[in-house]
């Protein structure tokens, strides 16, 4: 009989929201491997032969411009709605604020950096990498096409590469990168595939991109996915250095808040402490002790009684306790 309790939904997501006590154990951080290596050369050849083959003008920009006069976006209309919102997916902005809300939550549940420096590292390297050879370029697009048959090529434009499309790449396959377990990078690899395969294929239905733009673009965010690992080594003494700021600022100002000044307190309360204070010892001095009886009677200050009355009460408790007379020498 099974005795697991049986938690909803609800619950489960609640239980997961709980933040972890320390970074676990089997993350671990992906090594440059042979098979890794060897993708990243070939990815490497293929973006190579895709620059060249523009750069010449062969067989590749003659398609582009093939399915550009087929227009694409004419022949399914009834697509272009949807397609204007998928696109959508590929843009810096919004997938960018999305997997950095989401890779932010497991910074902090993890209780590690990782994450976002990693997302940040690739972002950063997609700009270089992809603004590089956009600006340097210089192609235009299909629409702003004049020339037929031409690569349209250092004419003030940037299209070339596909930014939607490497951005599609980079920003989707971080997660499947930074997945915890083997199926979870999987699922995510798949999913990451299907959205940049689709925003690619979006831009050249809507003819803001030609074909070898998607092309080149799907290879340089791939190379950068791939080239991930061997940034490792720096993320990992960033956020390093970035721990040790925290806890130096955080002792800097333990150090400097000033003592807690103890409130004054009230008149009641000194007076009370003042009384209760120890008194000088000077009575503890040993003296000669002095039978009651022997001593001079004194009459108080101011007192209304005469002074014969007092030696007179005096006498007669004298004469009253006969065990306190003075007892005479022999």
């Amino acid at each position: 009989m099974r005795t697991d309790p049986s938690f909803t939904r609800l619950e489960r997501l609640f239980a997961r929201l709980d933040r972890e006590p320390e970074r676990p154990a089997h993350l671990q951080t992906p090594q440059m491997s042979r098979h890794r290596v060897v993708l990243f050369a070939s990815t490497l050849v293929f973006y190579l032969a895709i620059v060249v083959a523009v750069l010449t003008t062969s067989w590749l920009v003659r398609l582009d411009w093939q399915v550009m006069f087929w227009r694409p976006y004419e022949q399914w209309p009834e697509l272009h709605a949807f397609l204007d919102y998928l696109v959508v997916l590929g843009q810096r902005g919004p997938t960018a604020v999305m997997v950095a809300a989401w890779l932010g939550w497991r910074s902090w549940r993890q209780h590690t950096l990782r994450p976002l420096l990693t997302l940040g590292v690739a972002l950063l390297l997609l700009n270089v990498t992809v603004g590089s050879v956009k600006l340097g370029l210089g192609r235009l697009g299909p629409h702003y096409a004049t020339q037929i048959g031409s690569a349209e090529l250092f004419a003030g434009g940037d299209i070339f590469p596909s930014g939607h499309t490497a951005n599609a790449v980079v920003t989707w396959g971080i997660l499947a990168y930074l997945a915890s377990t083997v199926r979870t990078r999987r699922n995510l690899s798949v999913l990451s595939a299907v959205v940049a395969l689709s925003v690619g294929a979006t831009t050249v239905y809507l003819g803001t991109h030609w074909v070898s733009d998607v092309l080149l673009g799907w290879a340089a965010g791939l190379l950068i996915l791939l080239a991930l690992p061997w940034f490792e080594p720096l993320i990992a003494r960033a956020e390093a250095w970035i721990f040790e700021l925290r806890d130096l600022v955080r002792g800097r100002s333990a150090g400097r808040a000033p003592a807690p000044a103890a409130a004054p307190a009230p008149v009641g309360a000194r007076t009370a402490t003042r009384s209760a204070a120890p008194r000088p010892t000077a009575h503890l001095a040993v003296r000669p002790h002095i039978i009651r009886s022997e001593r001079t009677p004194v009459t108080p200050a101011g007192s209304r009684r005469p002074a014969h009355a007092a030696h007179a009460a005096h006498a007669e408790r004298a004469a009253r306790n006969p065990a306190a007379r003075p007892v005479a020498g022999g």
